[in-house]
Order: structure tokens, then sequence, then C-alpha cells
């Protein structure tokens, strides 16, 4: 058969014609072939779609005869091909969906046999999956946040560093940080630069930076436009000196205060705004590190009262049963003959007894997360814990105008310990030899720092090589000491989430530094 077999187009007003009329109105493109694959019909919209993929116009009735693989070679071998034939020859409907290359488009096919030939419907699907694109790439970038939080192979810096990278992929940005806020100061922790500019662990002023308003507001801040968009913050530094001219940062949250913020920023303004989808991909971001750095803090103070739980069963069963075991002696004795200095040493071994007590439920208590802190003026709590220590010829100077947010009851037990640590290792019993002589008492003095204060003394100071011991529990230089104090001053620190640090004072003696410190008013000038 060929295509002279045809017969003539239908007469005007005939069945078939109002037949060929009806079939044309389908908004869909389809076409029939036979057995050969020869066109038996083809549709308005369906003569459209083949025009676009021969290149030229096919007018009606044109396609009728002609062979389908001749007038599409370029279709021979592709998916439609196979798809087609296997229809053809399976009898069954066959379905699918491919692209397109000489078109550049995506096409829905469905075969359809129907006697010995086949009836295709076609239906253009390339905007759809123009639309369904950022659909598969948010899906991909998905999928990579979770196989980098999921891999416990990865150390936490190891995902932090490949969640910078996906964040700046994802918004085309340069610069990308994971910082943390100390006091005033923005601490970057990890970072992502172009150009090595800034490194991890460099300092900058808070108030320079555009993170400092989304600590404070504890929100997202998406700025595409810097100038544009928060003029006020042009002044700043991170405008000024660093050129920051967009900004997208997401507040890091743990236990309930802010930590710091997951930021991205570049030197060139953004045309278009951050997308929706770019500001929540932070957002995520920001929420598992306030996550995982919520657990990681929980499981450090586990650890923490798990070794302070080995230490009071260790503590209790020797340093407490020493005085119980003194007390029993001394007892027995005094019974048997009532002489005075043997009650006397019974009241002592009871007055060991409750220090060792109330230094151990102060080391329970000193690490407890601060949940409620509140406005202390430091300087009037330096007086007050002062007048509770014992403190013989000693002498204070306080010199601090701070307010800062504090457990009142765990700043007390800082003070009065690191008070009673400068008296006791600074007497003239404990001083070296050739500093013995000397006839002045022991001075401290609390001050303030850049984020914090520091308590400092003229004592005879720590060497260095012990300064990282003296915080451990039971260590004591001084004959009768506990060893708790200064853990508790630690644990009290960590418990506010402040850094403490031991060096040495311009006197020579000890100089404890406290950092980290939130600021209410600015210290006296």
């Amino acid at each position: 058969m060929t295509k002279d077999d045809y017969q003539s187009p239908p007469t005007p007003g005939s069945s078939e014609e109002l037949l060929r009329a009806a079939l044309d109105t389908v908004e869909d493109p389809f076409f029939v072939v036979d057995g050969g694959w020869r066109f038996v019909y083809a549709n308005d919209r369906a003569r459209g779609f083949l025009s676009r993929t021969t290149g030229r116009d096919l007018t009606p009735g044109e396609l009728e005869g002609t062979c389908l693989w001749d007038e599409v070679p370029e279709a021979i071998g592709t998916p439609f091909y196979e798809r087609y034939h296997g229809a053809m020859e399976s009898g069954e409907p066959a379905t699918g969906e491919e692209y397109y290359e000489p078109l550049g488009t995506w096409s829905e096919a469905r075969a359809v046999p129907c006697g010995t030939g086949l009836t295709v419907y076609l239906r253009d699907a390339t905007e759809r999956h123009r639309q369904g694109e950022p659909i598969q790439e948010r899906e991909r970038v998905l999928r990579e946040m979770y196989d980098v939080t999921a891999d416990a192979e990865r150390s936490f810096t190891e995902q932090v560093d490949a969640l910078l990278g996906i964040g700046c992929e994802v918004l085309g940005t340069g610069f990308a940080t994971l910082s943390r806020i100390r006091g005033e100061d923005y601490e970057f922790e990890r970072v992502r630069t172009p150009d090595g500019s800034i490194q991890p662990g460099e300092r900058a002023p808070l108030s320079a930076t555009n993170c400092e308003r989304t600590a404070a507001t504890r929100r997202t801040l998406a700025l595409a436009n810097v100038v544009r968009d928060a003029p006020e913050l042009t002044d700043r530094a991170g405008y000024t000196d660093w050129g920051i001219a967009c900004y997208l940062g997401a507040p890091v949250i743990v236990d309930g205060e802010v930590y710091g913020t997951f930021c991205f920023y570049d030197r060139e303004p953004r045309v278009d705004g951050f997308s929706e989808w770019e500001v929540t991909l932070v957002d995520l971001i920001s929420q598992w590190l306030s996550y995982e750095l919520t657990r990681q803090r929980t499981q450090e103070q586990l650890k923490r009262k798990n070794a302070q739980l080995e230490e009071f069963a260790s503590l209790v069963s020797h340093d407490l049963r020493n005085p119980l075991n003194i007390l029993g002696g001394w007892l027995e004795l005094a019974e048997q003959n009532g002489e005075v200095d043997h009650f006397d040493r019974c009241y002592r071994a009871l007055d060991r007894m409750e220090v060792l007590i109330d230094e151990l439920l102060a080391l329970a208590r000193a690490g407890e997360r601060i949940t409620d802190p509140k406005a202390i003026t430091l300087a009037d709590l330096v007086e007050e814990s002062w007048r509770t220590v014992v403190t013989a010829d000693a002498t204070l100077t306080v010199d601090t105008g701070r307010t800062i947010r504090a457990d009142e009851n765990g700043l007390r037990q800082l003070f009065e310990n690191l008070f009673r640590n400068g008296v006791e290792h600074g007497s003239r019993a404990h001083r070296p030899e050739s500093d013995a002589s000397r006839d002045d008492g022991v001075s401290l003095t609390v001050g303030d720092l850049n984020d914090g204060f520091y308590v400092a003394d003229n004592g005879p100071g720590i060497p260095v090589e012990e300064r990282e011991q003296v915080f451990e529990t039971g260590y004591s230089t001084v004959q009768g000491g506990t060893g708790f104090g200064l853990n508790i001053v630690q644990q009290v620190a960590e418990a506010h989430g402040w850094d403490v640090s031991l060096g040495e004072s311009r006197h020579g003696g000890a100089r404890f530094e406290f950092t980290g410190i939130e600021r209410i008013q600015p210290a006296a000038s």
C-alpha cells in the first residue's frame, strides 16, 4: 500500500469530515499509524508538533500515507522508537516521558494499539520539567545536607565546614561563618572565604557586624543589598572596612541563649532578594547547629556529673571516713579520762567534716545550668562576698562599676572561693622563702576586662606547669585544704557559659580572668 492508495479527502459536509473536525478539537496532539508505520490521521496539534520536528509546515492531508520514521528519522533509536515498537508488538499500551534532543523539549507519549496500528497521544512536558528543576535541586541539596549531618565518621568541625560549603554553593556567596558571641566580641569559629582573609579563632567587635542585630532579635536577617535594605548599618566596619554588601544570617541558640550566628555574605549586592527557599535553608542549618551544640553541651555536663559522682564516692569513703575514725578514737579516750584536749580534737574532726560536707554540696550545685540569671551589680556582690570570708589582715580593691547577668548564689560562691584561695595561698607561710620576710599583707583586686572581669592577688602565684591542675577536684597546696575551691569556681563559670583562665598578676601573684560575659552597662571610666 502506498500513499496513492489513500482515497481523496472527504467531501464537505460528509460524516467523515465532521469526525475529523471533531478530532481536531482535541487539545492534545495525537496521530494514528497503521501496521506499516504510515500516517492514517494527525490532528491539527499533532501536525504543529511534527512541523516543529521536521522543520517544515505540514498542511492537512500531507502526512497521510507517509512513514512516521521517514518524517522524523531523528527519533529512530530513541526511547520513543523502542516504546512504540513495544506497544505494536505486544498489543499493550505503553506510556513514557522522555527528552527529545532535536527540539530540546520534554514530551509525554502514550502509544495505544488499535487494530493492526497504533494511536499515539502526545503532550509537551517541557514547562513542567522546568518548574520541577528547582524542586529536584532542592531535593539534592537536602539529601547532601542529610548525608553530612548523619555521617558519624565526620567530626563536628568537618560537618560545619561542609555545611558552609553547601550554603555558599546554593546562595552564591563567597563568605560564610559559624560565629560565637563572647560578651562584646564576635569570634569566627569556622570560616569559608575565597581568599583566606579570615581565620578561625579571629575576633572582631560584635558592634561592627550585622550579626549583632541577628543575635539581638534572635531572628534570621536577610539583606540582599545592605545600602538599600538597611542603610543604618552602613556606618559599621562590616560595610566600611570589610565591604559586606549582602548578608543572610540566622541565630544559633544553645540552652535557650544565643550562642552565635550562622551567616553568609558577599562583597557584591544581590540584584534579587534572598528567596524563601534560601532563607529556609539557612534556618534549617542553624537549627541543626543549635541542636547539635546543645546535645554536645549536655553530654559534657553528664560526663562531668558522672566524674563528680565517682569523685564524691571516693571522697565520702576516704576523706569523710578519716575524721569519723579520728572522732571515734578521741571520743573513746575522752570517755576514759575526760581530758579537755581529747574533746578539742573531737570538735576539730567535726569541723573538718562540716567543711567537707559544705564544699561537697557546693561543688554538686556549682555545675547546675543557670536558667534564670538576674542583673547583678558586681561591686556590691564582691563586697558582700568579702565580708563572709575570714580575711585576717588581707585587703581588697574593687575596681569595677559593671552590671552583669548571673545567678547570685553561684557568683557569690565563685568570689568566696577565690578570696579564700587568695588569702590562704598569699599568706607569708606560703610565700617562697626569699619572699617570706615581706611585711605587707595579702592584697586582692577585682577589676574589669573588655568582656568580663578578673580577680588578682599579690601572692606567690601559681607555676605555669601547675595552672591546669589547680581546677581539678582535690588539688590543694594548703595543709588541710579540701581542693574543691577552684573546681567550684570553674564549675560556676562554665554553668554561666563563661570562660575562665589563670595567669600571672602584675605583682607576680595569681590572676583569674572570666570572659564571654554579657555586659548590661559599661564599666565606670
